[in-house]
Formats: structure tokens, C-alpha cells, sequence
């Protein structure tokens, strides 16, 4: 039987990573949508929108995700991550299932173990206080969901810190890169694949294992790593890497200090196996490369 998925900020890096892997799954027919095609704002369009497609699943990949603008954005920030939610859940009440994708921000960062679903959040950015209130109301409205904290995502395509370091590389003599927040880098495409082998273990247990669950790459590493591994791959060797601390580079936004997220409770309950994060980085070097 086919079944219809509904896949919102479809021009954003993870929602790019599901529509290009789409054609690996017969199964499964998708609505790739972002603003332009369905306007989250609007309650009425969703409902229109799942109910003439016949929806089954929505993957809710639309964020507000300018860490830094959201601080004196907020209106815009908490319309996309917490209202929008809201009328995702209440439209897709008794049609659809969700699956929506959250963020390590949820958690003030100040651990020093992998967190896991049941740690305490208290986050410390707009950002991150409204993706936790997207959270806490699509558990409110629709608690047989399924979200997704992730970190640190980068992909092939839109801004990420992958792209920004290779081009700084070139350009640059040198680079200070911030070497105290830890956490693990993300390939979108691995959580992108991820994200409907739930769907299609969902579909083959006839079950539908609700709750928070996390998901990044497997390992850690700190930001200044992560440059020394882009600049190792891309080939950058004239640009030398210095470490370099938080306190140095105030943003406007908190960032967590320490942000590895546990796997646990994701592969064990749906049987995922989850690369390192330099397999990810890996193979998203053969895809830059060869395009």
C-alpha cells in the first residue's frame, strides 16, 4: 500500500537531503513542500492539505533556525517553531502521524555527559525556548508524535559551517575557531535516511513508538576539530586553524558549551545503526567533489 508523506521546510538542508533520496522509496509517495506550497501559518490550508492528499505521515522539517536574528526576531521565531507546530498538530489530529525534528539548544549545554530525553531542558536562546515550546505543544495536542532532537546539521546544500570553513580556508591565511563547545557534527542525509527507516519499521511493526528521541552522528568533537577535519578533506592547506575560546567571540545567542547528544533510545528502539560523524563528513566530500 502506498503511503502519502507530507514533508514541510523542503528547501531547508534536511528537507533538500529527504527530496533527493525520494525515488529509493516505491512505497512511499512524497509532498515536498515549503512556504511557497503550503503555508504553515495557515491551519485551514494544512488541513485542506492533508485531507485532499490523503496524508499519512508528516515530517516536519520547518524551523527558524538564525540562532543569533531570532534574539531581536522573536515574533518571527516563535510563529515558526512554536505557532506553526501548533496548527501542524491540530490539523493533522486523527489523519497523520508526525514526525518533527527539534534541537540539542533545548538544553542549557552546561553537562558534561550525553544528554538524554529525560535530562531537564532549560535553554538559553530564543531559539532554542521556542523550539522547546514547539516541542511541549505538539506533545500537548498530538503526545502519539515523534520528535527529533538533532545537532550541529550540515548537508550539500543551504549555509552551513562545512561550506563557511572551506571557503574561509581559501581565502584566509589563518582561522581562530572556537575549540571549548563540544558536540557532534550531523549529516543531514544520514538522519534524512534515518528519518523513513522509522517510517518503514513503523510500517512493517504495524506500531508507532512515540516520544523524544535524539539523533546525531556517532563521536564528538569541538568546533575547531571539525574545521581541522573539512580543511583535511577539502584538500586546504595553506590556511592555518588556531583554537580559540567562547569568551572571545560573544554572540548574540547562547550557544550550549557542551551539546552530544545520546543515541541510545533511537537505535535501540527502532534497530538504526548510526555512522561516526567523519563517515558523514566523508561522504559528503565525495558528493562535493564530484558535482
Amino acid at each position: 500500500m502506498i503511503r502519502n508523506i507530507l514533508v514541510t521546510g523542503g528547501n531547508g538542508q534536511l528537507g533538500s537531503e529527504i527530496r533527493e533520496i525520494t525515488s529509493n522509496y516505491p512505497d512511499f509517495r512524497f509532498f515536498v513542500t515549503d512556504i511557497q506550497d503550503l503555508d504553515l501559518s495557515e491551519k485551514s490550508k494544512i488541513i485542506d492539505f492533508i485531507c485532499k492528499n490523503k496524508i499519512n505521515y508528516v515530517i516536519n522539517c520547518a524551523a527558524y533556525t538564525a540562532v543569533d536574528k531570532a534574539e531581536d526576531d522573536v515574533d518571527a521565531c516563535y510563529l515558526v517553531n512554536r505557532d506553526c507546530v501548533k496548527n501542524l498538530a491540530e490539523a493533522a489530529s486523527g489523519k497523520a502521524k508526525i514526525i518533527h525534528i527539534s534541537t540539542d539548544y533545548v538544553f542549557d549545554g552546561k553537562g558534561n555527559r550525553p544528554y538524554t530525553e529525560t535530562d531537564t531542558t532549560n535553554p538559553q536562546s530564543v531559539y532554542g525556548k521556542s523550539k522547546l515550546e514547539g516541542e511541549q505543544i505538539l506533545m500537548k495536542i498530538s503526545p502519539e508524535s515523534i520528535i527529533i532532537r538533532t545537532a550541529w546539521l550540515y548537508s550539500a546544500f543551504g549555509n552551513n559551517f562545512v561550506k563557511t570553513m572551506i571557503r574561509l580556508g581559501k581565502e584566509n591565511d589563518s582561522l581562530n575557531v572556537v575549540a571549548d563547545q563540544k558536540g557532534t557534527p550531523t549529516y543531514a542525509a544520514n538522519l534524512a535516511e534515518s528519518i523513513l527507516d522509522i517510517i518503514l519499521f513503523v510500517e512493517k511493526n504495524k506500531t508507532f513508538p512515540f516520544g523524544i528521541y535524539h539523533y546525531s552522528n556517532e563521536g564528538e568533537c569541538s568546533w575547531y576539530d571539525f574545521c581541522l577535519t573539512i580543511h583535511k578533506l577539502a584538500g586546504i592547506t595553506t590556511c592555518r586553524v588556531n583554537p580559540a575560546d567562547t569568551s572571545g567571540y560573544p554572540t548574540k545567542a547562547a550557544r550550549p558549551m557542551y551539546s552530544v547528544l545520546d543515541k541510545t533510545k533511537i537505535k535501540s528502539v527502532f534497530q538504526l545503526e548510526i555512522p561516526e560523524w567523519e563517515i558523514g563528513l566523508e561522504k559528503l566530500f565525495t558528493i562535493l567533489t564530484n558535482t
